[in-house]
Formats: structure tokens, C-alpha cells, sequence
């Protein structure tokens, strides 16, 4: 008998879920304008048969999937387009660079914000897909998925807490300078990172290391990179602003998935068992 998707009521976009997709439409735009990759589509080797290609190709899935992702009827399957996409960037451009390059930070910090992109989009697919028990084949939703989800953002924070501290004199330099202790900062937030990151992963106060994460990113984003941008930045830190933006769309997605593990605990125990109401979804 073919296997038949099952229809589920429209969610509302959460204001995380439309600030990430209006991110991807953005870096989208950006590279169409630029002719070239934008965070997180970059680690293609210059030489690439085909690059030009790929940098349009890559551009219209990013912007395709980040208006269907503010579309109730288009949301699933752009999500699962998005993170398709994110995953094999991921495996392709990101991790497969640790076989040249093992001991150098930046290979591990690409590999970190890739990943952290990815958990990203696949937390919006387990909040659009269809119901579990329609057997929709695709990356894992329900408990199983949100959980691997967050073990890969968690993950991708340790080697951003690493780079505080291999990168400590230029972490130093970024603070801004009204703000006294410039040394006591790098440390601290670099040490954040790889608090936050223990707690992901154990699952001990995990929703509320994510919430200060987002905090934490936005707040780079906010007062470290905006000020640049403003001066008038060079292509590197114009590079580092579109990169701190996307993983603060991202942070505040993972951030917002962890309401969806307190909905799900909420149902499973209620006393009349009631677990109709895909509860493995964020709240509306």
C-alpha cells in the first residue's frame, strides 16, 4: 500500500523561525548581488569545476527555501531542502577539510558554524513535518531528532569556545573599547561557549544555556560587528559580521526548539495520556 502524508494544521511562524528564514533569503541576495558564496556557503576550493554554478545554484535553493519556510504549505519541504542542503555542505566543503588541515582552529570552526546552521534548519523540519507515524522517510523528527539536533549544536559550540582562547589576543582586540576588562571578557565568553556547550549536551539546564547563547551571539553581533560594519569594514570582516548574524538567526532557532521538549514532556505525562497533538512541536 503507498505510503500516503498525512495532513497536520498550518503553525504559526514564531518570530525565530521568520528572523532564520529572512537570514537565508538575505545571504541568498547576497550572493546573486556578489557573484559569490556568503556564510554559510563558503570552504569551496577556488578551483571547483563548475563553481560559478554552484554559487547561483546554491543562491536559488537558499532563496527559494528561505520564502518557503514562511509559507505554511511550503515550510516542510523547503525545510528539508534547507537542511539537505546544510548537511552535504557540511560533509562536502566543512568536515571533509579536517583530512588537511587537523590541527588548524579554523577547520574546526568552519566545521562548528556549519553545523550549528544545521541544527538550525533541522529543528524548523521537526517543527513543519508531517507526523510521525506517517513514516514520511527523512532526517529523524519526534524526540529522536530534536535531541540529535541539539548533541550537533552543542558540538558546534566547543571549537567557538576553543577559538576564544588559540585566538585570545585578537578575541581581546574585538571587545569594544568602552567596555573595561577587555582580557576578562574574551575569557569569560569563550568559557560561556564551552559551559554551554557541556550543558547541551548532558542535557542539564540545557534550554537555558541555549537562551544565553543566543544572547551571547546576538550580542557580538550587536555591539562588536554592527560598529564595524558601520565604519566601513574590509572583506574579512564583513565576512565575520554575515557569519556572526546567521549563527544568531540560528541560536535563537535552537533556543526556541526547547520549548517544544518541555510541550512534549508536558503530554506524555498528563493524566489522560493524550498524545494526538504531535507533541514533539514547538507551541504555537
Amino acid at each position: 500500500m503507498p505510503t500516503t502524508i498525512e495532513p497536520r494544521p498550518s503553525r504559526p511562524v514564531t518570530a525565530g523561525h521568520a528572523v532564520f528564514a529572512a537570514t537565508i533569503i538575505a545571504l541568498a541576495v547576497l550572493a546573486f548581488v556578489r557573484g559569490d558564496f556568503t556564510p554559510p556557503w563558503t570552504g569551496v576550493p577556488a578551483d571547483l569545476p563548475g563553481r560559478a554554478l554552484l554559487v547561483y545554484l546554491t543562491a536559488t535553493i537558499s532563496l527559494t527555501s528561505g520564502v518557503g519556510l514562511l509559507s505554511p504549505s511550503g515550510a516542510s519541504l523547503a525545510s528539508r531542502a534547507l537542511v539537505s542542503l546544510l548537511l552535504v555542505w557540511l560533509l562536502v566543503f566543512r568536515i571533509s577539510h579536517i583530512l588537511v588541515a587537523p590541527a588548524a582552529t579554523d577547520t574546526w570552526w568552519g566545521c562548528a558554524d556549519g553545523a550549528a546552521m544545521v541544527a538550525a534548519a533541522w529543528v524548523l523540519y521537526i517543527r513543519v513535518a508531517p507526523a510521525p507515524h506517517a513514516h514520511v522517510p527523512g532526517l529523524p523528527t519526534g524526540h529522536a531528532g530534536l535531541r540529535l539536533a541539539h548533541v550537533l549544536y552543542g558540538l558546534a559550540l566547543v571549537p567557538f569556545g576553543i577559538a576564544h582562547f588559540t585566538y585570545l589576543q585578537r578575541t581581546v582586540e574585538m571587545v569594544p573599547a568602552w567596555l573595561p576588562g577587555h582580557l576578562v571578557w574574551a575569557c569569560v565568553t569563550g568559557t560561556a561557549f564551552l559551559v554551554a556547550a557541556m550543558a547541551i549536551l548532558s542535557g542539564v539546564l540545557a534550554p537555558l544555556a541555549a537562551a544565553l547563547v543566543a544572547l551571547q551571539i546576538g550580542s557580538f553581533t550587536l555591539i562588536v560587528w554592527i560598529p564595524v560594519v558601520a565604519a566601513g569594514p574590509d572583506a574579512s570582516q564583513w565576512a565575520e559580521f554575515v557569519t556572526s548574524w546567521a549563527l544568531t538567526a540560528a541560536a535563537w532557532v535552537v533556543a526556541d526548539s526547547y520549548r517544544a521538549t518541555w510541550r512534549l514532556s508536558e503530554s506524555m505525562n498528563s493524566p489522560s495520556g493524550n498524545t494526538n497533538q504531535d507533541p514533539h512541536l514547538p507551541p504555537n
